[in-house]
């Protein structure tokens, strides 16, 4: 596997991971691009490819402390740090949504990950990523919007006359965004 390939896949997880710890925009994209240069180089010697997640993590995870030690800021480690997402049997809501949000442009999915997955201020968000906060909540707006599209479009859900997302998910095979 290339690099290439290995960020398509994961680099919005391994950021978001990043995000979680240092809470700046900023420095999350550039230990993100620390971490890849990590793994660019040491790739050969990663021998089970189906861990690679994994070992992404502990990279990531190391890239964070080195940041901390540099910065002379103590790091709780967390179990949370050490779980990893494992292969689901079971296909849910979640793995669309997950598809779904990745597959946003990423001027919607900043801003919307920031406020409706880590719970972040949209003014503080506003503030991280150097945009005005009506921009923000624009893109927010708009973010939501296309997640709604998305299950539309991928599993097949109504907006109803209420104007709630309502439906069944598919088997993952019949998923368009998550198989």
């Amino acid at each position: 596997m290339k690099t290439q390939d290995i960020w398509e896949l994961h680099a919005d997880d391994i950021k978001y991971f990043i995000f979680s710890k240092v809470k700046d925009a900023v420095v999350a994209e550039d230990l993100l691009q620390e971490t890849f240069i990590k793994v660019h180089t040491k790739l050969n010697t990663l021998k089970d490819e189906d861990k690679l997640k994994s070992w992404l993590f502990a990279i990531a995870r190391y890239t964070v402390l080195d940041y901390f030690r540099s910065k002379k800021v103590v790091y709780e480690t967390t179990d949370e740090d050490f779980i990893f997402e494992e292969q689901k049997l079971e296909h849910t809501e979640i793995d669309c949504l997950h598809g779904i949000i990745k597959s946003l442009p990423k001027k919607y999915r900043d801003p919307l990950f920031l406020s409706d997955i880590k719970g972040v201020k949209q003014q503080q968000i506003a503030e991280q990523l150097h945009l005005p906060l009506p921009t923000i909540k624009s893109q927010i707006q708009r973010g939501r919007k296309m997640i709604a599209q998305g299950f539309v479009d991928c599993c097949d859900f109504v907006i109803n006359e209420e104007g709630f997302l309502v439906g069944e998910i598919k088997d993952k095979a019949d998923c368009k965004m998550c198989h």
